[in-house]
């Protein structure tokens, strides 16, 4: 049984700790906030609270991190919780330039309950990655599910792996050769959770069972390492599938987004 009160309290208490990050990242303390600058795709604020901040307090420490940025000319996301105190700060946020990307629902499921056999699709084939040549076939895929360029994703998967191997597990799923779907799971040796990651399948190829083989995959895999816990920020689109095999929905996350060329 998921006590997903208890869930929450865990996962605030890892999002204020900092995070583990490749050589050319950077991240430090800013009061509350846990700033990363550097990734390939823009900087990241977060944190366990605001510790109290609220009116011209928040709105400064707000502008702090604008300056900051701006003057890397660097994009940037402040990933806001549905339960984050104060109310307004989405209207703060909003106040000093950030623009809100679409809301994912946080979910949670023991990883125990969702291990299994992953039963691939006939003529579907499962495997981990390592290389860079199948990163950058996945980023293929990748591309022509979302639109635009990957190359962000092969830097960061690449990076991520020749950092710490064992913190990141690629997936792909193949058919006569050709990756049809992805996702990967990152683990964190300070936390329980098991964060799932990417979970994209060509619109042709969907509908069969891969998405839901890859997350069994992963969840065998948490589950060896001995992760209890897996953590997912879920689309509107895989939020249902998640939560029919047993996901637990604790929270909402949005991300705001500062750009220097809004």
């Amino acid at each position: 049984m998921i006590d997903a009160a208890a869930l929450l309290a865990a996962y605030d208490e890892l999002r204020g700790r900092l995070p583990v990050v490749p050589a050319g990242v950077h991240t430090e303390r800013d009061g509350p906030l846990v700033r990363t600058t550097g990734w390939e795709r823009g900087g990241m604020i977060e944190y366990r609270d605001l510790a109290g901040h609220e009116g011209v307090a928040l709105d400064e420490l707000i502008a702090r991190q604008v300056r900051i940025f701006a003057e890397r000319d660097e994009v940037f996301e402040w990933k806001l919780h549905g339960h984050d105190l104060p109310a307004d700060l989405p209207e703060r946020l909003r106040a000093a330039g950030f623009r809100p990307d679409p809301q994912e629902t946080v979910v949670v499921a023991l990883a125990s309950t969702i291990a299994g056999e992953p039963a691939a699709p006939p003529g579907i084939t499962l495997r981990s990655v390592t290389s860079v040549a199948d990163f950058e076939r996945l980023a293929g895929m990748h591309g022509r599910v979302w639109g635009g360029h990957s190359d962000w994703l092969v830097e960061m998967l690449a990076a991520r792996h020749a950092q710490d191997p064992l913190s990141l597990t690629v997936f792909v799923a193949e058919a006569e050769g050709e990756v049809v779907a992805a996702a990967w799971v990152r683990f964190r040796s300070d936390s329980s959770f098991a964060t799932l990651h990417g979970g994209s399948t060509l619109p042709e190829w969907r509908g069969r069972g891969i998405y839901r083989a890859l997350v069994a995959a992963r969840a065998n895999l948490a589950l060896e390492r001995r992760f209890r816990h897996l953590l997912v920020d879920a689309s509107d689109a895989s939020r249902p599938i998640l939560e029919r095999l047993g996901f637990v929905a604790i929270t909402t996350t949005t991300p705001f987004i500062w750009s220097p060329i809004w």
